[in-house]
């Protein structure tokens, strides 16, 4: 594996409250390989079925579609990314 890693901006890695923005298919790509996980280990964390899982990840990767919060939320904690869900209310949105 490479030690290179893919910048994640700050904001996809806030509160869905504070101002979440959708991560582009290059973040997500990153933050699924920081998480150590395959495609189909991707889609089974996230519960996305057996038969389609594996293209709904892709769809992400691609930025065919945008990954839901929830399951981006998912993959940055597993990733070492914290729980970007916590809202701090001592922060400012």
């Amino acid at each position: 594996m490479s030690d290179f890693y893919t910048h994640i901006r700050q904001e996809c890695l806030v509160p869905w409250v504070k101002g979440w923005q959708h991560p582009t298919g290059v973040e997500v790509r990153e933050v699924i390989r920081r998480a150590g996980l395959t495609g189909r280990e991707a889609a089974d964390l996230v519960g996305l079925s057996e038969k389609g899982g594996g293209r709904q990840i892709r769809r992400w990767i691609s930025g065919e579609s945008h990954i839901p919060y929830a399951a981006w939320a998912i993959f940055c904690e597993v990733a070492g990314l914290g729980k970007i869900w916590a809202v701090d209310d001592d922060v400012p949105a």
